[in-house]
């Protein structure tokens, strides 16, 4: 079969964001050539300090991002999805891309999509997978598609987690960057009322509608295409917003908006380089931070208006 090979190149210093968005585009793993710290690198990983000449001559001001797209899948929408979020984060970027024949990555990375238990109460389980349910937990069936949550990838589960720990009976949860649209699903599979999801990627936003439906909970649910809480309205008992460290931080400026006086907000996609910086972002928006996880290099945090804290 024949998959789509996405070459991002970007400055050195802004991969971290930029792979963090790349993630969010395919559900199966990006890779990344950064040479701008090679020789540390080289020390600190093989104790050696003699490199070939040729990786020397690598260009040490950007980094290549690499995605891979299966042929079956729009590869429009994709680039869409890449640019727009770049340009969101104004990062500067070219985009170029071949055609690569070899395996159905498309059906190749379900191999790697298992059920997957988290915290006490969930399981998220893929559309194509059965699950015997031995704890009586509640199932979130998902099919990603072209769009970002599994709940495998670490900053999904550190959201579903919080989720699990904060969402009340008759809640309202408000998903910003929904992609799948798993955390809306499982906020309302963990007892809420209702969740509106929005994404700037139309695909995800088809996808979440489409996962809504398999679960059961399309009554319950609404999805909106657009730029984060451009489009939204009221307030929320809950609000989720699993994307990346700048978009955070631009978030937190007008957040409490669509909060009421005692509401959540869930903000994850933090990689741990950006943590500390997000953390004094959310002190200076005049929030505090209730609860804090971290997952390999992701954080997340559950955080409230700080004069509204008891």
């Amino acid at each position: 079969m024949d998959w789509f090979e996405i070459v991002v190149k970007v400055p050195a210093d802004k991969c971290d964001t930029a792979s963090a968005i790349a993630n969010m585009t395919v559900p199966y793993g990006i890779y990344i050539e950064d040479y701008s710290d090679m020789e540390s690198q080289a020390w600190e990983i093989a104790h050696i300090d003699l490199i070939d000449e040729d990786l020397l001559n690598k260009d040490r001001s950007s980094a290549l991002i690499h995605i891979y797209v299966d042929k079956s899948d729009n590869l429009t929408e994709a680039l869409a999805f890449l640019k727009a979020r770049l340009e969101g984060e104004a990062i500067p970027f070219d985009v170029s891309y071949v055609t690569v024949t070899d395996v159905d990555w498309n059906e190749n990375w379900k191999k790697y999509f298992h059920t997957t238990e988290i915290g006490s109460r969930l399981a998220v389980v893929p559309a194509w997978e059965k699950y015997d349910n031995p704890d009586n937990r509640c199932i979130l069936k998902i099919d990603p598609g072209a769009a970002f949550g599994t709940g495998t990838h670490a900053t999904t589960s550190l959201c579903l987690k919080l989720l699990e720990e904060y969402v009340r009976a008759g809640d309202s949860v408000l998903d910003i960057g929904c992609g799948s649209g798993i955390l809306s699903i499982a906020g309302v599979l963990l007892g809420a009322e209702n969740a509106v999801g929005v994404d700037i990627d139309e695909t995800s936003v088809r996808v979440a509608k489409a996962n809504a439906e398999m679960n059961g909970v399309a009554l319950k649910t609404e999805y909106i295409h657009g730029d984060l809480a451009e489009k939204v309205s009221g307030k929320y008992d809950i609000v989720c917003a699993n994307i990346v460290a700048d978009v955070v931080m631009r978030l937190l400026s007008n957040v409490s908006d669509y909060m009421y006086n005692d509401s959540v907000l869930i903000a994850s996609g933090i990689i741990d380089s950006r943590a500390e910086e997000v953390k004094r972002s959310i002190l200076d928006n005049g929030f505090t931070v209730l609860q804090e996880l971290r997952n390999d290099n992701w954080f997340a945090f559950a955080i409230k208006i700080k004069e509204n804290l008891c």
